[in-house]
């Protein structure tokens, strides 16, 4: 049925759907992993980066920006679509700035880009903004960090961890289990690595970790850094297997034990009895 009512963006199909929003959150799905997490003092965005061509530059193949001095975005979808939104995005700051004087919280950028793509499912003539996005920072006069999330219909949600994109139901999953409050900076930064590892077979070359520490400052993680952490979360891996091997080896032991107590019991029990007479 759905056939007859994906062609039109502005038709619902009669059990209430609108098949162009649902294709493009698939669009969503099949782009690289993004994940926010929100610790204490500090917000880190992680994403998951694609191997660049040979004669490719690296430095031109970007999946977190900054659309002011205080809040970055990392997206998970097409990425023409991303730039157009990014573009948006920082126009709207520029103009906030400039006629209130003051720049804008993180959730009012948040709802005026999800105000655009909730826009773009209602009339005819175009199609919706194939991206989610990920909008970390902090807000002036504020130290608490702040994290965002937009999908392509539109909607807008305040997140203390969450994922986009490629296995984002994976990694939501992982964060939900292993997600504390009031994370300090490096478990903060660990989670993320942790959680993007769900989805990155490949290691710590195709990860990209940005931290907003407060207001106006935001650092990129070096190779070098990510590649320790991920050395570190390995041995932690195995030292963890190496425990469950042993309590596997106790418990094994100690059920062999108590059968062979039972059996002593058994036979000596048999061995007392009393023939009938």
């Amino acid at each position: 049925m759905s056939r007859s009512y994906d062609r039109a963006l502005t038709v619902f199909s009669p059990d209430g759907h609108l098949f162009q929003v649902e294709y493009a959150m698939e669009a969503v799905k099949r782009g690289t992993c993004a994940v926010g997490v929100r610790g204490k003092d500090v917000v880190v965005l992680g994403v998951e980066k694609k191997s660049v061509l040979q004669l490719q530059d690296p430095r031109t193949v970007r999946k977190v920006v900054m659309i002011d001095d205080h809040i970055c975005l990392a997206f998970a979808g097409l990425t023409a679509d991303g730039r157009v939104l990014i573009d948006k995005a920082r126009v709207e700051c520029q103009s906030h700035r400039l006629t209130v004087e003051d720049p804008v919280t993180v959730e009012y950028i948040s709802r005026h880009v999800a105000g655009i793509q909730q826009s773009y499912t209602q009339s005819g003539g175009v199609r919706p903004f194939g991206i989610s996005t990920l909008i970390a920072g902090f807000d002036p006069h504020d130290p608490r960090p702040r994290l965002f999330c937009t999908d392509p219909s539109g909607i807008h949600n305040a997140w203390k961890a969450n994922a986009i994109g490629r296995s984002s139901k994976t990694v939501r999953e992982f964060l939900e289990k292993n997600h504390k409050d009031n994370l300090d900076r490096e478990a903060t930064i660990k989670l993320t690595v942790k959680s993007l590892l769900e989805v990155v077979q490949t290691g710590a070359k195709n990860i990209e970790i940005t931290v907003m520490e407060k207001y106006g400052v935001q650092t990129s993680l070096a190779l070098s850094e990510i590649e320790a952490i991920v050395a570190e979360i390995e041995r932690e891996k195995e030292q963890e297997a190496e425990r469950k091997r042993g309590r596997h080896a106790a418990t094994a032991a100690s059920q062999a034990l108590m059968a062979q107590a039972l059996g002593a019991t058994s036979q000596g029990a048999s061995g007392t009895a009393t023939p009938d007479t």
